[in-house]
């Protein structure tokens, strides 16, 4: 059905059609209002929209400050160094497991049971229910311990302390025996990927000690994060509490973060189009009353006043400078219906 058409409608059908359209235009308006709303909010919650930089392996001019997504494998510049046993690993971070084999109480109800393991923490045997024959050695005199690397790379950015702790997954690291001061080279033997202090490594003593590392494997990742100079870094003060993303695989903005991943488009068309539908639905509602002559100041004031009204309530609550705007056209339409009121009165009287 044409424009002309539409207008040209009478009775029922007019008023069908008009309630329709102001609806829809009402509708339209409120919903575009909404998920713009929801997309600020999401980027107020994660620090900022964020560029898709793919793969790209240079950093680029313009981003300073600006989130970003990177894919790729990480570079190890500058690997981390165990110096106690003289270990090293091109990882992003290596991490040090010394376990000892200890006395543990065992529990089940009102019986109390004890046995020789490994234990990755001292056990105070003080606090045993049965002390005496079940003593532990007390602390480790090697602690267990992590090393970053100086230098992880990802798409030519560094990577900022936080960002190369939350690369994910762990792999065990086989020590270099061959590698060890002669100190510990005396005391320590390999057993299963781990040095042991045990003079029978299949039958480990109260007090022996394992030592072991373990590796965060190099793979592919996705990082978001924000561009500070040639690091990428977590965004201070994040709403969302970390203020970066790390994920295993070649991950896409949708999959990360699909709250912000789907910008709405088309704002402005959508905003013209929904006063388009209200005025209208106006103009077909107000020919009901006057068949003759339809005064666009009313139509138009009309239309602006409901999709204005309605536009704002989204705001409210978020963003008052969004909310006073489509209060301000609400505004402009109230003024085009007095103007209209007072015109109406000026001409009864002539």
């Amino acid at each position: 059905m044409s424009f002309g058409r539409i207008v040209a409608l009478r009775g029922p059908a007019a008023i069908a059609v008009g309630l329709a359209a102001l609806v829809v235009g009402i509708v339209l308006a409120a919903w575009t209002e909404r998920s713009l709303g929801n997309y600020q909010l999401a980027l107020q919650l994660h620090g900022g929209g964020v560029v898709d930089l793919g793969h790209s392996m240079e950093p680029q001019d313009g981003l300073q400050g600006r989130m970003v997504r990177i894919s790729g494998t990480p570079r190890v510049v500058e690997a981390p160094y165990d110096s106690d046993f003289n270990q090293q690993a091109a990882t992003p971070v290596l991490a040090r497991h010394v376990r000892m084999f200890q006395w543990r109480e065992l529990r089940l109800g009102s019986n109390v049971t004890y046995e020789l393991d490994w234990a990755d923490k001292p056990q105070d045997s003080s606090r045993f229910a049965q002390p005496q024959g079940h003593a532990n050695p007390g602390p480790f005199p090697i602690a267990s311990k992590r090393f970053d690397a100086g230098n992880v790379e990802l798409g030519g950015y560094k990577l900022d302390a936080a960002l190369v702790h939350a690369l994910p997954d762990s792999e065990p690291v086989a020590p270099v025996v061959k590698a060890l001061p002669a100190n510990l080279a005396a005391s320590f033997s390999l057993q299963d990927g781990a040095l042991v202090t045990s003079a029978n490594p299949g039958n480990p003593r109260l007090g022996d000690l394992q030592v072991s590392w373990s590796a965060v494997p190099l793979q592919e990742v996705t990082v978001i994060a924000r561009v500070d100079g040639d690091h990428l870094v977590a965004v201070p003060n994040a709403v969302d509490g970390d203020g970066y993303e790390v994920n295993v695989g070649d991950s896409t903005l949708l999959d990360m973060r699909p709250d912000i991943a789907a910008q709405p488009v088309l704002i402005w068309p959508r905003r013209i189009l929904a006063v388009l539908l209200a005025v209208l639905g106006m103009c077909l509602l107000l020919r009901q009353r006057d068949a003759t002559r339809i005064d666009p100041r009313l139509a138009l004031g009309g239309g602006l006043l409901v999709v204005g009204v309605f536009a704002a309530l989204p705001w409210l609550g978020s963003s008052t400078a969004a909310a006073l705007a489509w209060l301000g056209v609400a505004l402009v339409g109230l003024a085009l219906l007095l103007w209209h009121r007072r015109a109406s009165r000026r001409h009864s009287h002539h």
